[in-house]
């Protein structure tokens, strides 16, 4: 399957939606509470990634608090998505250390020790 490959994403995104509603984790929770959870999640991932473990489950429990937070604030993952595609789709800048940092930001270290010049 290819990286690109969509299945059938919208179906699947509204089914964790509806898990959301069932649930009562829109109504009955606040940003907030699902940012804390995001953050856990995303130390779920940190853990799996340093201990070479495949981070398959971890990315989609991510995934599904980021469709919560989607629908409590009336956005689509689409529009969400293409948001931040228009926001980097024209972005110029340089990696360093395995990061890309994009112009325009400012950073504190010597560029010539990484090979940039």
């Amino acid at each position: 399957m290819s990286h690109f490959e969509s299945r059938d994403l919208p179906a699947i995104i509204g089914k964790i939606a509806n898990w959301h509603q069932d649930r009562n984790l829109i109504e009955g929770s606040d940003d907030k509470a699902q940012v804390l959870k995001l953050i856990q999640e995303l130390g779920e991932l940190s853990d799996n990634i340093c201990k070479n473990l495949t981070p398959i489950d971890d990315i989609g429990d991510i995934i599904v608090v980021l469709i919560n937070i989607a629908v409590r604030n009336n956005l689509t993952i689409f529009e969400c998505l293409e948001h931040a595609y228009n926001d980097i789709k024209d972005r110029k800048g340089i990696m360093v250390d395995g990061i890309f940092i994009k112009e325009g930001d400012k950073i504190n270290i010597d560029l010539d020790s990484f090979g940039n010049k």
